[in-house]
């Protein structure tokens, strides 16, 4: 179990490691839920779809960038060993 500490401002931040495991990095969102016995639920936040959100989202920082024509070919290959 992980243990958080409370700032003097009631925050809470995030070890690196549980932010992994709900898949959420710098940016991303998080919800929580109240339970009984003073428990609570912490997820990934449900996306809303924004394009804004897809933007950059394949983007790997020094990464090899790949044309469209590229991209349509692996989207081929992956369809036809798909059947």
């Amino acid at each position: 179990m992980t243990k958080l500490t409370v700032t003097a401002k009631g925050q809470v931040t995030l070890k690196q490691d549980l932010l992994r495991h709900l898949g959420v990095g710098p940016g991303g969102k998080i919800e929580a839920d109240k339970l009984p016995d003073a428990r609570i639920v912490v997820r990934a936040a449900a996306q809303d779809g924004a394009i804004a959100d897809f933007i950059g989202c394949l983007s790997q920082r020094g990464g090899r960038k790949l044309t469209i024509e590229k991209m349509n070919e692996i989207a081929a290959q992956g369809w036809a060993n798909n059947k």
